[in-house]
């Protein structure tokens, strides 16, 4: 049985790994270790088996803890843990220093002093920057670092204590970069389950700016197995990019999640742009489908069919995941209460 030490497991992505891990590869047993901060859910870890899953609260910024949990020849550390909203960034970046940069610098030391045998940084796209509006250019795994938020700046400082730790120590390490995730269990503030979320309840839909930036959105499952592949085959020192193929405007996106719901397009309120709003993002996946044989099993349709009728089904998930903190920071940056039309 192979010991994995995952963290971030009860976010979004980090949940859907664990849960595709225990449902498909039987050869795995997880340490799932996560502070379970505002997006970080318990609901997202409902009825696993607890034989192969163990769930232990802890923050990897905090060496004592990692140490405390982390066992003696762990097969691997997979960092699902991050600050991620890149609006919460804008509005104050210390928490993503703090737990993407010294966090993950936390893990790499522990991983060495532990004898860990591979460690996995989940990235994003966006350490790369954004790229023209003319179609003819995309990410690839030699495209310049040019993040242009805190919290892309973050995750590039990350990549680089991920790469510094190869380099130096032999560290073997593997990163992979994606873009934009969707499917169940996406906490509501994101782009698309915030949409789906306000749109069954008649609530209107914010939307940046003119609504024609660009982003390249994957099923999260799919990016889930990329991953899995990346552990298991991967090579030491590597950088993956993942991706679907599958460039979007974010109101093309609105436009069919309306469509589908069969909601009025007047549910969409144009707000004030982010500062520093990147114009499009879009991945070369040619290396990891060719290295790794990874190709996506969701389309566009079926992922997003999918999704919605998730967020449909689990209603009580969705209030109890938009209580609390949540309310306060929806108010702040949208100029709107939740539930107000």
């Amino acid at each position: 049985m192979n010991k994995l030490f995952i963290t971030g497991g009860a976010g979004f992505i980090g949940s859907a790994f664990v849960r595709m891990l225990l449902d498909e590869a039987p050869g795995y047993e997880i340490i799932n270790f996560d502070a379970l901060t505002y997006a970080g859910n318990l609901d997202n870890l409902d009825n696993l088996d607890a034989k192969r899953h163990r769930f232990i609260r802890g923050d990897i910024a905090n060496r004592a803890e990692v140490l405390a949990t982390l066992d003696e020849g762990t097969d691997a550390i997979i960092n699902f843990a991050a600050e991620s909203h890149v609006d919460r960034s804008i509005a104050s970046a210390d928490e993503f220093l703090r737990t993407n940069i010294i966090g993950t610098q936390v893990l790499l030391d522990a991983a060495r002093e532990r004898g860990v045998k591979r460690f996995v940084q989940i990235s994003t796209d966006e350490v790369m920057g954004s790229l023209p509006e003319d179609d003819a250019a995309f990410f690839t795994e030699s495209s310049p670092y040019e993040p242009n938020s805190p919290y892309a700046a973050s995750k590039a400082a990350a990549e680089h204590l991920v790469r510094a730790a190869h380099h130096t120590f032999g560290l073997d390490t593997v990163v992979t970069r994606c873009g934009n995730n969707y499917g169940p269990r996406q906490f509501p503030e994101k782009f698309l389950p915030l949409m789906i979320s306000n749109a069954l309840r008649d609530e209107p839909i914010p939307l940046y700016g003119d609504g024609r930036n660009v982003r390249d959105w994957i099923y999260v499952e799919d990016h889930c197995r990329a991953i899995l592949l990346a552990l298991e085959k991967g090579r030491a020192g590597e950088i993956y990019n993942i991706g679907a193929r599958n460039q979007r405007r974010n109101i093309e996106v609105v436009e069919t999640v309306l469509r589908l719901l069969g909601k009025p397009t007047s549910l969409v309120r144009p707000v004030k742009d982010r500062p520093g709003h990147d114009r499009r993002y879009a991945i070369d996946p040619a290396m990891v489908e060719a290295q790794l044989g990874w190709r996506p099993q969701e389309t566009w349709e079926s992922g997003l069919a999918k999704t919605i009728e998730w967020y449909r089904q689990n209603a009580e998930w969705v209030r109890r995941a938009r209580s609390g903190e949540y309310r306060e920071f929806y108010a702040k940056q949208y100029g709107m209460e939740v539930g107000s039309v």
